[in-house]
């Protein structure tokens, strides 16, 4: 039951259920107090110890569905008629025949475990040699739906198909009948096994898929997602602002402070004879992180505005000191709304202010300079979310120049193709010149190692 358990860990894991080891082995406890034998007691004891939200719950409960239900076995054969004139062997005496020890439940002589087993027609016993021979083939390394004849090979193979031929053989040269009943209960059995195969597919194939799935997406371009996918992209942004929250969000205590310190730690500790009681720490100075982002949200970055906001509200739980900014033709302060409300509910107040107008980057430049520019310092980092196209009016790179000087770095994250930079009304070469960093964040996983290359500055 323990690598049973193990598998359904991974089962859980592949459904989208978060399983830490320190859970799995709460779960593991918790099945040990309560047992196996109430089917319902053991459900409800793993959604306790494993789920953390209404939406793993139901994920965990249809998981536990799928894995914990039993394929079915062959069906039950009817037993051989009494008629004389309806069995082939009447003539032969009842203890001879093979057929009626079969049904009777005795061993035959001369088969093999298998074909024992097919003809008893013990459902409980199949069923257990099916999971047997299932953990034998490695069915929970199963990824891709062409991998099901391989696998119902394997699970029949580790069943005993090969000396179950053999005995076919035998039995079609001298008890046709019987082997016309074997041959029916191996078809049954070939059916079970498939079943098996496509349960564990569903089950273990469900996050191979998914991260296929998310590999596609996260090279796709942003500005060329389809309306069927934008909400796999919010999914997947989110995805990148959790690890990057459990990567670098609130330093570990052990990283801040340091390196041991042998001579003040001997010093503190002198009147113990030396015995470090007391230690002391190699403080390495950090500066305090601070970060100031400008997003573009106008209506040539429509459909990426909402990609950069989930970033850029995933900053706010990473970074202590962090103000952003949304503009159009004009810029105003966002911090309090991404603070405040949820990813989904600040986007739609924040588009609703200042999203999908006509960009004009030099009035935005002038609204941050008036009003705003205090708030850099010689420890700030600027990182600017844009494509940088004006529409052909002043640019201010001026501004952009003495907000360079202002701060620690000037960092530029550009949804178009290096090949459009320049082109047009865009002025990314005139703005690039004041940059520190410019990069081509085109898609979710350029925009994910952007973004955590810049917070990784602080860790």
């Amino acid at each position: 039951m323990r690598e049973n358990l193990h598998r359904f860990f991974r089962a859980a894991r592949g459904a989208g259920v978060h399983v830490s080891p320190a859970e799995s082995i709460d779960a593991m406890r918790a099945v040990a107090q309560v047992g196996l034998t109430d089917r319902a007691i053991l459900r409800d004891a793993l959604l306790l110890t494993l789920a953390k939200s209404q939406d793993e719950k139901l994920a965990l409960g249809d998981c536990f569905d799928l894995f914990f239900s039993k394929p079915e076995p062959p069906p039950e054969q009817p037993e051989a008629s009494n008629n004389d004139d309806a069995s082939p062997n009447a003539d032969q005496p009842p203890s001879s025949d093979p057929a009626g020890e079969a049904g009777g439940g005795q061993p035959i002589e001369g088969l093999g475990p298998l074909a024992q087993m097919l003809l008893s027609q013990d459902r409980n016993a199949i069923q257990a040699a099916i999971a047997s021979a299932s953990g034998a083939a490695s069915l929970s390394d199963i990824r891709y739906s062409t991998q099901r004849g391989i696998f119902s090979s394997r699970i029949l193979d580790a069943m005993g198909l090969q000396r179950l031929r053999d005995d076919l053989d035998d039995l079609t040269a001298s008890n046709p009948a019987l082997a016309e009943r074997l041959r029916t209960a191996l078809d049954a059995l070939r059916d079970a096994v498939r079943d098996t195969v496509s349960q564990g597919l569903a089950l273990y194939a469900r996050e191979e898929a998914e991260n296929l799935r998310n590999e596609i997406l996260r090279n796709a371009p942003l500005a060329r997602i389809e309306r069927r996918q934008v909400a796999e992209m919010r999914a997947l942004i989110r995805q990148i602002a959790r690890r990057l929250r459990e990567r670098y969000s609130k330093p570990r205590k052990r990283q801040r402070r340091g390196h041991l310190d042998v001579r003040r730690t001997l010093r503190r500790n002198a009147a113990w004879g030396g015995v470090p009681f007391l230690t002391a720490w190699k403080r390495k100075h950090r500066d305090r992180p601070k970060i100031v982002a400008l997003c573009d949200v106008s209506g040539s970055v429509a459909q990426v505005s909402d990609f950069f906001l989930l970033l850029v509200h995933s900053l706010h739980e990473v970074v202590d000191d962090v103000r952003s900014f949304a503009f159009s033709s004009h810029l105003i302060e966002v911090s309090p709304i991404l603070e405040r409300k949820s990813p989904e509910e600040a986007m739609a107040e924040i588009m609703s202010k200042v999203g999908f107008g006509s960009s004009d980057y030099g009035s935005s430049l002038v609204d941050f300079e008036k009003d705003f520019m205090s708030t850099l310092t010689p420890q700030t980092t600027v990182i600017v979310l844009g494509d940088a196209r004006s529409n052909n009016l002043d640019p201010r790179a001026d501004i952009l120049r003495r907000i360079s000087e202002r701060s620690k770095r000037l960092v530029w994250l550009n949804p178009e193709g290096r090949l459009a930079w320049g082109f047009g009304d865009s002025e990314m070469p005139r703005y690039a010149t004041f940059c520190s960093v410019v990069r081509q964040c085109a898609t979710a996983q350029q925009l994910e190692r952007a973004v955590s290359d810049i917070v990784a500055t602080y860790q």
